[in-house]
């Protein structure tokens, strides 16, 4: 019999809110600068994690064009470019009704993110959605990102809650690997970047958070 669920743990990133689609933007305008395309393919396995760790977008932009970069300043650019297209971003489809729907039934929430803490509290002001999470566990909390489990056993740890009694809402890969290593049930509801990717082990795969409820998963 499947335990209850008592707590509700959110990516943030791709998740939340489609980031993961900007970010991709913004790198497949500089490679496009400089004579190079960037696949959404290629771009997808850091979807949820970090350059560190897989993927690194500058190291190939370097092996396809020869060159040495000033990424400091390149970074700078892209960081301006990428502030002028998050104001066009809006809370995914879903997200919202999920959030109250765990207060009605009274299930604690918490975002885990493998960015920083600055990103996740400046997306927080702008949308107005901190008042809905009870912990925020980020990178500067563990010092590792997903696939590592830490992010997810923290975010259950600081919910009081064991990782059977959790359910894990994600976009990416690295994510659901995380979940899984966590021991933690997980719905997968893929972006732009990670549809063409196989989810198998997932709770469910949805289109968005607005096909599944807590209800239904908690059964």
């Amino acid at each position: 019999m499947p335990h209850l669920i008592r707590a509700v743990i959110f990516d943030f990133d791709g998740l939340i809110i489609d980031t993961e689609s900007t970010g991709y933007r913004t790198w497949k305008e500089i490679f496009a600068r400089h004579g190079h395309d960037l696949p959404v393919e290629r771009y997808a396995q850091v979807v949820g994690t970090d350059f560190s760790t897989s993927y690194d977008p500058r190291r190939d932009l370097e092996e396809l064009t020869g060159l040495v970069f000033d990424w400091d300043e390149i970074e700078e650019g892209r960081r301006t470019r990428e502030t002028e297209l998050r104001h066009t971003l809006q809370t995914l489809p879903g997200v919202v009704d999920r959030l109250h729907e765990a207060r009605a039934l009274g299930m604690t929430t918490a975002i885990a993110s493998s960015s920083p803490r600055w990103w996740i509290d400046s997306w927080m002001d702008q949308l107005g959605l901190g008042a809905h999470f009870d912990h925020i566990s980020t990178v500067d909390d563990t010092g590792r990102v997903k696939p590592d489990p830490s992010l997810f056993l923290h975010a259950a740890e600081k919910l009081g809650v064991s990782p059977e009694e959790a359910v894990i809402f994600e976009d990416s890969l690295n994510g659901l690997r995380a979940a899984l290593a966590a021991g933690i049930r997980c719905v997968v509801a893929p972006g732009p970047m990670t549809r063409h990717l196989d989810f198998t082990g997932a709770l469910r795969r949805v289109e968005s958070l607005a096909e599944v409820t807590l209800r239904e998963l908690g059964q």
